[in-house]
């Protein structure tokens, strides 16, 4: 069996991966034609490739927006759901926490209600169709400051969903302190909700530093930045504060200049945990499945190794007793 075979088929968890960003070409045309007209968004399938090459990371944010604008209604909103859910179990993962920004759909007119209800909805229809096990990050949107913040936590704290298990951070690094939503994520932390924002993605390793002291961050999306500093990585190491890296992403957004170059192995040899991720699969044209590929490639790893990989993703999950035990078991008996 090739190595990407064994990747095909090992049971894994994803902890790092958008809502919107993970709208597939075909998926994303259909949205936009059923908008025509009033979106830049290609109806084309074919043609989104070209839409989704970006120049740097705000362009992309950018264009991840325009995709956001075509989610109009609690009915996409279940459609994008289910079918990001059907992409991930098409690469055998079992258990999946999905970043969602409630703020874009609310502030575009969707209640909160009906967001919630639309996603819960979707989430319990993939368990008992496809048995995957969806869990929800509500992230703040940073570039849209403290009003997006104070919504996200409402939705989040008011309605809670039942798949809610973590309150993030998203959005641009550069012009967004961490430390202005600290409130905000204290008020997450005291109702049980688990801290994971963004940090050191696009900027250095004070972002991660901040998203760490202020944010009380137990997990890092992304996080690249903190190969840059010893201090930081043995800070992660010692206190076991996984980072989700993304490796494509990263090149495609310009935040590293090549995969040769991406810091995966030094985060690695550093001793400090990590998970990985695909991001936004579809908009940078690749799979959970490939990074996988990607970074077994870059730590030179086996399959003993591959699937250690997969193991340290589900331990690094927020997912109960259960389902964890059962996926890590899974895991050991696809390996032996």
């Amino acid at each position: 069996m090739s190595l990407d075979s064994f990747i095909a088929g090992l049971p894994k968890a994803e902890l790092h991966v958008h809502h919107v960003g993970s709208a597939s070409p075909r998926a994303v045309a259909e949205l936009a034609a059923r908008h025509a007209g009033d979106t830049p968004v290609p109806t084309d399938a074919a043609q989104l490739a070209e839409y989704f090459t970006f120049t740097d990371f705000a362009h992309f944010i950018e264009v991840y927006l325009s995709v956001v604008d075509l989610l109009r209604t609690p009915e996409d909103l279940w459609t994008l759901t289910y079918e990001v859910a059907r992409d991930l179990v098409g690469q055998n993962v079992r258990y999946a926490e999905l970043t969602m920004t409630p703020y874009t759909s609310i502030v575009r007119g969707i209640a909160a209600e009906a967001y919630v209800e639309a996603i819960e909805d979707a989430r319990r229809t993939a368990e008992r169709d496809l048995g995957l096990s969806l869990r929800w990050c509500f992230d703040i949107p940073g570039e849209s400051g403290l009003e997006a913040a104070d919504v996200t936590l409402d939705t989040a704290l008011r309605l809670r969903p039942e798949g809610l298990v973590s309150f993030g951070l998203g959005g641009p690094e550069i012009g967004v302190p961490r430390p202005q939503f600290a409130p905000h994520f204290e008020q997450a932390i005291a109702a049980g909700l688990r801290s994971v924002p963004h940090a050191g993605e696009s900027t250095g390793p004070e972002t991660i530093w901040d998203a760490i002291r202020h944010l009380r961050a137990e997990r890092i999306g992304h996080g690249i930045a903190a190969a840059e500093d010893p201090e930081l990585l043995a800070y992660l190491a010692e206190h076991r504060i996984a980072l989700e890296v993304c490796p494509t992403s990263n090149v495609r957004t310009r935040s590293t200049p090549s995969l040769d170059e991406h810091p995966l192995p030094a985060l690695v040899a550093a001793g400090v945990p990590v998970t990985i991720n695909s991001d936004d699969p579809p908009m940078f044209e690749t799979t959970l499945n490939r990074e996988y590929a990607v970074a077994a490639d870059l730590l030179g790893l086996d399959r003993a190794g591959i699937a250690d990989l997969a193991r340290a993703a589900v331990e690094a999950s927020f997912a109960d007793d259960a389902v964890r035990r059962d996926l890590l078991a899974e895991i050991d008996a696809y390996d032996s």
